[in-house]
């Protein structure tokens, strides 16, 4: 099938698109990691300025984006949408520079301590001149980081500064890519591995550049135990002016926060009863913690070793393409390219990262596998591989990028964690409506996966603001890892590496559960709205077509 979109007549750029295309340019000029994000050639060997003066330069270059959309006149439905979402990012960017937000960003998963790492993930590696340009950024990592350790100090003379938990995360984190055995030193090695022949210079570079980026490492290891750890609050809330400014980040909508709550226990509640009632499905009678080891002891049900995951992920995400994109979604051949692959790094979950702008580099899922986990249970990941590839994050991310006839480069990459995580578990619930969790075992593992979102919802929000816990003391760490501890299946590594997730990046797990929430009231909305015309397909046709913008802008777009 073709995707309608694209049968559009290309859309002549308007004053609004050519500014919003404007800022992309920018984003990539002053943070050439966005230029490998989303493919682009220039500034290969890069980075961006973590110092305080490249905060202030890039919050100055999005100020004067603001003033020129503000001066603006929208020509049509789709400037509309652009104005009002980039507006959403550059005010909400500024507001949080000036509260210090930048100051004390240092968390276990999402933070420059990782950025300046996993850039090397998405960098080009078929040719000869991509790994120089490798040994090249290998070599500018030392500023990069040093810019960084910078901004944290100014963090310390300020008073804003992480949580004691998070330093001593990160440390650890950090001496790992500071030893021998740690990834950079590894990395020149790749080279051979891609095929690529490597010439002596390039070795050398290759060589100088792992070990001048591990010691960087070190570096940061050093000032985080030295410096930053003895000045870290004990504290791991925020509270609830910090929370709000994260949560309005992260979902691109303002909500109700003790309304949320309130409704994420009830939520959890909810899931916790629609497991048990699954469980009498596997096995008549069964406790829920019954049907969990009946299916874990399942041989039919393990896979055994890394090469064999990624295979049985390849082939689950190539049959859902397939079948999804001759039945209920129109997805272009550009788009059915989703690579699945173990990731280099042994942290932990599963993520994806979109396309490049032109597709040479295709969609891709990952997943981090712990070390020393060689057994997986596809009774628990089946709706993972949907909730990544197709229907969701490939699909949406991939059809805004696809979606050159109408959406300008920024619109293409922009988003917010609540869109696209909402959508991601709508997905999941979607693949449920039309049959492909029918095996009551994959329906589990769905339900165990919105559970622990539920679950997030409740504890994300408890601890930031100080709630009262259940058992009548205020929410903490040890009570958020008992909290997760009863509620998902995981093993004890992963909920611990979990908990430190959410205490270290305030709002953005509750913001997947929340978000399918304002997508789940959309679709019912749109449904109410469109009476005997309404159809699904039509539905999820027009929102993808919208790509990637904040919640309560799409809420505008699509039923205003």
């Amino acid at each position: 099938m073709t995707n309608p979109a694209a049968e559009r007549a290309e859309r002549t750029p308007t004053e609004i698109d050519r500014i919003a295309d404007g800022w992309v340019d920018t984003l990539v000029e002053l943070s050439p990691e966005w230029g490998v994000w989303i493919g682009r050639a220039g500034h290969e060997s890069e980075y961006g300025d973590y110092s305080p003066e490249g905060a202030e330069r890039l919050i100055a270059a999005g100020s004067a984006v603001a003033a020129r959309l503000r001066a603006a006149v929208p020509a049509d439905a789709v400037d509309d949408v652009t104005r009002t979402d980039l507006l959403r990012e550059l005010d909400l960017a500024a507001e949080k520079h000036e509260s210090g937000f930048p100051l004390r960003d240092l968390n276990v998963i999402a933070s420059p301590a990782q950025d300046l790492r996993e850039i090397f993930d998405l960098m080009p590696t078929a040719s000869e001149r991509d790994w120089q340009h490798v040994a090249a950024r290998l070599a500018n990592l030392p500023d990069a980081m040093a810019g960084y350790i910078e901004t944290l100090r100014l963090g310390i003379e300020r008073g804003m500064v992480p949580a004691v938990r998070q330093v001593r995360e990160v440390l650890q984190q950090a001496r790992h890519h500071a030893a021998q055995d740690g990834f950079f030193f590894g990395l020149p090695g790749g080279a051979a591995v891609a095929g690529v022949p490597v010439v002596d210079s390039l070795r050398r570079d290759l060589e100088a550049g792992a070990a001048v980026a591990a010691a960087a490492y070190g570096t940061l290891a050093e000032f985080l135990e030295r410096d930053l750890a003895p000045r870290a609050v004990q504290e791991d809330g925020v509270g609830r002016d910090l929370y709000a400014l994260a949560s309005r980040g992260f979902l691109g909508a303002e909500i109700d926060l003790d309304e949320t709550y309130e409704w994420g226990r009830e939520e959890l509640a909810r899931m916790i009863a629609e497991q048990e009632r699954v469980a009498g499905a596997i096995r008549p009678g069964a406790t829920l913690e019954e049907a969990i080891a009946a299916l874990k002891a399942d041989p039919a049900r393990k896979l055994h070793g890394t090469d064999a995951l990624q295979r049985w992920m390849q082939d689950l995400s190539d049959r859902a393409v397939e079948d999804l994109g001759r039945t209920h979604f129109d997805i272009p051949a550009e788009v059915r390219a989703l690579e699945c692959r173990i990731a280099p790094t042994q942290t932990g979950g599963i993520y994806y990262t979109g396309p490049s702008d032109d597709f040479a580099r295709p969609g891709r899922m990952w997943w981090s596998v712990p070390a020393g986990v060689t057994e997986f249970d596809t009774w628990m990941e089946t709706t993972t591989v949907y909730h990544e590839g197709v229907p969701g994050h490939h699909l949406q991310i991939g059809m805004a990028t696809y979606n050159k006839a109408e959406l300008n480069s920024w619109r293409r990459i922009a988003g917010t964690s609540g869109h696209a995580e909402g959508w991601a578990l709508y997905a999941e619930r979607l693949m449920e409506e039309l049959g492909y969790l029918d095996d009551p075992a994959d329906r589990l593992g769905m339900l165990d996966g919105q559970r622990l979102r539920a679950a997030r919802v409740v504890l994300d929000i408890g601890v930031h603001l100080g709630k009262r816990h259940p058992d009548g003391g205020t929410w903490d760490g040890d009570r958020a890892l008992a909290f997760l501890r009863a509620n998902t299946g995981s093993d004890d590594a992963t909920v611990r590496f979990e908990v430190n997730r959410y205490l270290g990046w305030p709002g953005q797990a509750p913001s997947y559960k929340v978000g399918q929430r304002i997508w789940e009231d959309l679709r019912a909305e749109s449904r109410r709205r469109g009476g005997a015309a309404y159809s699904d397909k039509a539905f999820h046709r027009r929102a993808l077509d919208i790509g990637g913008v904040g919640l309560d802008t799409l809420r505008a777009a699509l039923l205003d």
